[in-house]
């Protein structure tokens, strides 16, 4: 999932966005946090932030910085996936 917290005011319409994830070609949902809710909770500081978090909720790994397939943090980044789609442990009561 993708979370867009804008920096400017042109990046809070939901229409731009929506256009420009379709531009981009990003096949997964995406939330838009114009009141930068969700920022806040994470106590995020960093743009971009990459979040992977595992099936129970739990985040597992924080990037700073963009991630670029093909290139050492794409490659990083596809590794932690890949890790965490094969893990199959039941998520604590």
């Amino acid at each position: 999932m993708g979370i867009h917290t804008p920096e400017f005011p042109y990046e809070r319409d939901r229409a731009a966005v929506a256009a420009h994830v379709r531009e981009q070609g990003l096949g997964f949902s995406h939330l838009l946090d114009n009141d930068q809710k969700y920022w806040r909770a994470l106590g995020n500081e960093y743009w971009p932030a990459l979040y992977l978090v595992d099936r129970c909720g739990t985040i597992r790994s924080v990037t700073v910085g963009e991630i670029h397939l093909g290139e050492a943090s794409g490659r990083k980044m596809a590794a932690g996936i890949e890790e965490l789609l094969g893990e199959d442990p039941p998520c604590p009561s």
